[in-house]
Protein backbone atom coordinates (compact mmCIF):
# COMPACT_ATOMS: atom_id res chain seq x y z
CA UNK A 1 0.00 0.00 0.00
CA UNK A 2 2.26 3.10 0.74
CA UNK A 3 5.32 3.22 -0.54
CA UNK A 4 8.68 5.00 1.07
CA UNK A 5 10.96 7.01 -1.28
CA UNK A 6 14.50 7.10 -0.37
CA UNK A 7 16.97 9.87 -0.98
CA UNK A 8 19.77 10.93 -0.48
CA UNK A 9 24.09 11.56 -1.65
CA UNK A 10 25.64 8.36 -2.85
CA UNK A 11 26.68 6.59 -0.46
CA UNK A 12 24.63 8.50 2.46
CA UNK A 13 23.44 5.51 4.12
CA UNK A 14 19.96 5.25 2.30
CA UNK A 15 19.98 1.21 2.45
CA UNK A 16 20.68 0.90 5.93
CA UNK A 17 17.70 3.18 6.79
CA UNK A 18 15.88 1.17 4.31
CA UNK A 19 16.92 -2.18 6.01
CA UNK A 20 16.00 -0.59 9.53
CA UNK A 21 12.53 0.04 8.18
CA UNK A 22 12.09 -2.89 6.95
CA UNK A 23 12.74 -4.60 9.97
CA UNK A 24 10.66 -2.29 12.00
CA UNK A 25 7.25 -2.82 9.93
CA UNK A 26 8.16 -6.43 9.64
CA UNK A 27 8.05 -6.34 13.49
CA UNK A 28 5.54 -4.27 14.65
CA UNK A 29 2.96 -4.71 11.61
CA UNK A 30 1.59 -7.78 9.52
CA UNK A 31 2.43 -6.09 6.08
CA UNK A 32 4.67 -7.41 3.71
CA UNK A 33 7.81 -5.35 3.31
CA UNK A 34 9.73 -4.85 -0.68
CA UNK A 35 13.02 -3.33 -0.64
CA UNK A 36 13.33 -2.08 -4.57
CA UNK A 37 16.94 -1.08 -5.33
CA UNK A 38 19.62 -0.91 -7.34
CA UNK A 39 21.26 -3.85 -6.39
CA UNK A 40 18.02 -6.01 -7.50
CA UNK A 41 18.76 -4.99 -10.77
CA UNK A 42 22.52 -5.99 -10.91
CA UNK A 43 23.22 -2.15 -11.70
CA UNK A 44 26.46 -1.62 -12.46
CA UNK A 45 26.87 2.13 -10.92
CA UNK A 46 29.51 3.42 -12.37
CA UNK A 47 29.00 2.15 -16.05
CA UNK A 48 25.24 3.48 -15.58
CA UNK A 49 26.06 6.86 -14.14
CA UNK A 50 28.51 7.59 -16.72
CA UNK A 51 25.50 7.17 -20.04
CA UNK A 52 22.62 9.31 -19.34
CA UNK A 53 20.31 6.98 -21.41
CA UNK A 54 21.78 4.20 -19.23
CA UNK A 55 20.51 5.87 -15.66
CA UNK A 56 16.97 6.93 -17.69
CA UNK A 57 16.74 3.18 -18.47
CA UNK A 58 17.19 2.08 -14.60
CA UNK A 59 14.96 4.67 -13.07
CA UNK A 60 12.34 3.64 -15.61
CA UNK A 61 12.83 -0.01 -14.62
CA UNK A 62 12.94 0.90 -10.72
CA UNK A 63 9.76 2.88 -11.44
CA UNK A 64 8.33 0.39 -13.06
CA UNK A 65 8.92 -2.17 -10.06
CA UNK A 66 7.73 0.18 -8.12
CA UNK A 67 4.74 0.38 -9.58
CA UNK A 68 4.79 -3.81 -9.99
CA UNK A 69 5.03 -4.24 -6.40
CA UNK A 70 2.40 -1.19 -4.92
CA UNK A 71 -0.63 -2.66 -3.32
CA UNK A 72 -3.42 -1.92 -0.36
CA UNK A 73 -1.41 -4.30 1.82
CA UNK A 74 2.49 -4.21 1.49
CA UNK A 75 4.92 -1.65 2.00
CA UNK A 76 7.40 -0.21 -0.50
CA UNK A 77 10.61 0.47 0.33
CA UNK A 78 12.46 2.03 -3.33
CA UNK A 79 15.79 2.22 -2.44
CA UNK A 80 17.87 4.36 -4.90
CA UNK A 81 19.28 7.53 -5.07
CA UNK A 82 16.48 9.21 -6.14
CA UNK A 83 17.98 13.13 -6.88
CA UNK A 84 15.66 14.08 -9.56
CA UNK A 85 12.75 16.02 -8.66
CA UNK A 86 10.82 15.33 -11.92
CA UNK A 87 11.65 11.89 -11.30
CA UNK A 88 10.04 11.80 -7.15
CA UNK A 89 7.36 13.95 -8.93
CA UNK A 90 6.59 10.89 -11.35
CA UNK A 91 6.43 8.84 -8.27
CA UNK A 92 3.69 10.97 -6.84
CA UNK A 93 2.02 10.76 -9.43
CA UNK A 94 2.20 6.88 -9.42
CA UNK A 95 0.83 6.68 -5.52
CA UNK A 96 -2.21 9.13 -6.93
CA UNK A 97 -3.01 6.99 -9.75
CA UNK A 98 -2.67 3.64 -7.04
CA UNK A 99 -4.04 5.29 -4.19
CA UNK A 100 -2.16 4.93 -1.09
CA UNK A 101 0.06 7.59 1.43
CA UNK A 102 3.80 8.38 0.11
CA UNK A 103 6.70 9.34 2.55
CA UNK A 104 10.40 10.58 1.73
CA UNK A 105 13.23 10.03 3.80
CA UNK A 106 16.06 11.94 3.21
CA UNK A 107 19.56 10.48 4.66
CA UNK A 108 21.38 14.13 4.84
CA UNK A 109 25.10 13.56 5.02
CA UNK A 110 28.14 16.37 3.56
CA UNK A 111 29.51 15.29 0.17
CA UNK A 112 33.23 14.69 2.50
CA UNK A 113 31.06 12.00 5.09
CA UNK A 114 29.73 10.37 1.78
CA UNK A 115 33.18 10.51 -0.11
CA UNK A 116 34.52 9.14 3.01
CA UNK A 117 32.21 5.74 3.05
CA UNK A 118 32.08 6.22 -0.80
CA UNK A 119 36.10 5.56 -0.67
CA UNK A 120 35.72 3.28 2.34
CA UNK A 121 33.63 0.55 0.71
CA UNK A 122 35.62 -2.59 -0.98
CA UNK A 123 36.75 -1.56 -4.59
CA UNK A 124 34.20 -2.69 -6.74
CA UNK A 125 31.90 -1.60 -5.02
CA UNK A 126 32.36 2.14 -5.01
CA UNK A 127 31.75 4.55 -7.01
CA UNK A 128 34.61 6.75 -9.03
CA UNK A 129 35.83 9.82 -7.84
CA UNK A 130 34.07 11.69 -11.39
CA UNK A 131 30.75 9.46 -10.86
CA UNK A 132 30.64 10.42 -7.32
CA UNK A 133 31.26 14.34 -7.67
CA UNK A 134 28.88 14.53 -10.88
CA UNK A 135 26.25 12.82 -8.83
CA UNK A 136 26.82 15.41 -5.85
CA UNK A 137 26.47 18.58 -8.19
CA UNK A 138 23.47 16.85 -9.99
CA UNK A 139 21.80 16.45 -6.86
CA UNK A 140 18.47 17.64 -6.23
CA UNK A 141 17.83 18.68 -2.67
CA UNK A 142 13.75 17.68 -1.50
CA UNK A 143 11.49 20.49 -0.28
CA UNK A 144 9.03 19.23 2.12
CA UNK A 145 6.78 22.77 0.31
CA UNK A 146 6.97 20.32 -3.02
CA UNK A 147 4.19 18.30 -2.06
CA UNK A 148 5.96 15.34 -4.43
CA UNK A 149 8.70 15.86 -1.37
CA UNK A 150 5.87 15.72 1.53
CA UNK A 151 5.85 14.58 4.24
CA UNK A 152 9.27 15.00 4.20
CA UNK A 153 11.59 13.29 7.18
CA UNK A 154 15.23 14.52 6.95
CA UNK A 155 17.79 12.40 8.98
CA UNK A 156 21.24 13.00 9.90
CA UNK A 157 23.98 10.12 10.04
CA UNK A 158 23.49 9.72 13.87
CA UNK A 159 19.85 10.47 14.03
CA UNK A 160 17.35 7.41 14.97
CA UNK A 161 14.87 7.22 12.68
CA UNK A 162 11.19 8.82 14.07
CA UNK A 163 9.64 5.17 13.23
CA UNK A 164 6.19 5.94 14.71
CA UNK A 165 5.89 9.74 12.58
CA UNK A 166 6.81 7.63 9.54
CA UNK A 167 4.03 5.09 10.42
CA UNK A 168 1.94 7.07 11.17
CA UNK A 169 2.25 9.08 7.84
CA UNK A 170 2.19 5.51 5.66
CA UNK A 171 -0.92 4.21 7.41
CA UNK A 172 -2.79 6.74 9.80
CA UNK A 173 -2.86 9.69 6.44
CA UNK A 174 -5.25 9.80 3.60
CA UNK A 175 -3.91 9.26 0.21
CA UNK A 176 -3.51 11.86 -2.03
CA UNK A 177 -6.70 12.94 -4.47
CA UNK A 178 -6.26 11.79 -7.84
CA UNK A 179 -6.99 14.51 -10.32
CA UNK A 180 -7.28 14.20 -13.87
CA UNK A 181 -4.02 13.23 -15.34
CA UNK A 182 -3.71 10.12 -12.96
CA UNK A 183 -7.42 8.54 -13.09
CA UNK A 184 -7.64 5.77 -15.81
CA UNK A 185 -9.59 7.43 -18.52
CA UNK A 186 -13.30 5.96 -18.95
CA UNK A 187 -13.34 3.96 -22.24
CA UNK A 188 -15.43 5.71 -25.16
CA UNK A 189 -19.10 3.77 -26.45
CA UNK A 190 -18.22 0.95 -29.20
CA UNK A 191 -20.22 3.03 -31.18
CA UNK A 192 -18.71 7.13 -30.55
CA UNK A 193 -17.32 7.07 -33.98
CA UNK A 194 -20.37 6.01 -35.93
CA UNK A 195 -22.79 8.49 -34.00
CA UNK A 196 -20.34 11.31 -34.07
CA UNK A 197 -20.16 10.79 -37.64
CA UNK A 198 -23.78 10.62 -37.98
CA UNK A 199 -24.02 13.80 -35.85
CA UNK A 200 -21.51 15.73 -38.25
CA UNK A 201 -23.69 14.88 -41.09
CA UNK A 202 -26.94 16.38 -39.50
CA UNK A 203 -25.26 19.17 -38.83
CA UNK A 204 -23.63 19.95 -41.97
CA UNK A 205 -27.19 18.80 -43.81
CA UNK A 206 -29.09 21.77 -41.74
CA UNK A 207 -26.36 24.14 -42.56
CA UNK A 208 -26.78 23.31 -46.42
CA UNK A 209 -30.79 23.19 -45.99
CA UNK A 210 -30.80 26.84 -44.50
CA UNK A 211 -28.46 27.96 -46.53
CA UNK A 212 -31.33 27.90 -49.79
CA UNK A 213 -33.54 29.70 -48.33
CA UNK A 214 -31.65 32.07 -45.85
CA UNK A 215 -30.24 35.45 -45.88
CA UNK A 216 -27.24 36.74 -43.87
CA UNK A 217 -28.04 37.36 -40.07
CA UNK A 218 -31.00 34.51 -40.11
CA UNK A 219 -30.60 32.12 -37.08
CA UNK A 220 -31.09 28.16 -37.65
CA UNK A 221 -31.17 25.33 -35.16
CA UNK A 222 -29.19 22.78 -35.40
CA UNK A 223 -29.35 19.07 -34.19
CA UNK A 224 -27.01 17.65 -31.86
CA UNK A 225 -27.69 20.53 -28.86
CA UNK A 226 -29.85 22.82 -30.74
CA UNK A 227 -27.40 25.14 -30.65
CA UNK A 228 -28.63 28.46 -32.95
CA UNK A 229 -26.49 29.53 -35.44
CA UNK A 230 -25.75 32.16 -37.64
CA UNK A 231 -25.85 31.65 -41.66
CA UNK A 232 -22.71 34.21 -43.04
Amino acid sequence: MPLIVMCGYPCSGKTRRAEELKTYFELNTERKVHIVGDGALDVQKNCVYADSQKEKDVRAALKAEVERKVNKDDIVILDSLNYIKGYRYELFCLIKHTQTPHCLVYCLTSDEQSSTWNTSRDAAEQYTQDIFDALILRFEAPDSRNRWDSPLFTILKDDVLPFEAISDALLKRKAPPPNQATQSQPLSSVNFLYELDKITQDVLMAIFNAQKTSVPGDLISVPAGCRVMEVL
